[in-house]
């Protein structure tokens, strides 16, 4: 059996990961989320993302992988599972999954944002979280970035074609913890049922996918995925 994932900020945010749109110390309260997650706000305030991005970047090392991203690893001692994620964290690698396709790339990756070079930054320990930090920068005089994608910007196409990929190829698809808003890995569920597959939807709240699912438990990663897979073939008949 094959088993494709796709994960957004609420199976993090089980683990303390604040959700995107979250403003969890209420210091960058004044500022659009599109400002320290656009092409457009990196060169308009490259110190303000920087800080932004650090912090995070801090949150999540903090944190540990939970029972659902811990399930899903398991998930492979039973079947060929596809970890596709919309989250920029690697805390589906710490729970133990090996296959992960970062669709909007990853913050524990950094490259020059002239040159593109590959680059490990020393990255400075934050006590509590500030507006500004100067980012790092590349030998060729090039400010260092995150390699997330930000509004503005085009999916890598590796992670994107191998999404496309796992789709195609799964039995059934699990969707967790995404509002199914953000396009186009959106449309990668929409995908799944236009093709007639099984998706079983888990997020404790409706979505715009809600009405199109097979099934939609409304309940947590944490709660929801230990032994799913298992159970899946009386799912699938």
């Amino acid at each position: 059996m094959q088993v494709a994932v796709f994960s957004g900020a609420g199976i993090s945010a089980e683990s303390g990961v604040p959700t995107f749109r979250d403003d969890e110390v209420g210091l960058w309260a004044q500022y659009d989320p599109y400002e320290v997650s656009s092409i457009d706000g990196w060169n308009r305030h490259p110190e303000l993302v920087w800080a932004w991005y650090l912090w995070r970047w801090q949150l999540s090392r903090r944190v540990e992988p939970n029972l659902g991203h811990r399930a899903i690893a398991d998930w492979e001692q039973h079947a060929k599972v596809h970890v596709i994620t919309q989250n920029v964290d690697n805390l589906h690698e710490r729970g133990g999954s090996s296959t992960v396709h970062h669709l909007h790339g990853s913050m524990f990756e950094f490259r020059c944002a002239d040159c593109d070079h590959p680059s490990n930054p020393v990255m400075p320990e934050l006590t509590e979280p500030v507006l500004e930090v100067a980012p790092p920068v590349c030998d060729c005089g090039g400010l260092i970035r995150p390699g997330v994608v930000w509004f503005g910007e085009d999916l890598p196409d590796g992670p994107w074609n191998a999404a496309v990929e796992a789709i195609d190829a799964a039995d059934v698809l699990i969707v967790v913890g995404t509002s199914g808003v953000v396009y186009p890995a959106a449309s990668l569920p929409e995908r799944a049922l236009d093709q007639g597959k099984t998706v079983i939807q888990v997020n404790p709240e409706p979505t715009p996918l809600s009405d199109r699912v097979t099934v939609h438990l409304r309940t947590t990663a944490s709660a929801a995925l230990p032994g799913m897979v298992q159970r899946l073939p009386f799912l699938l008949g």
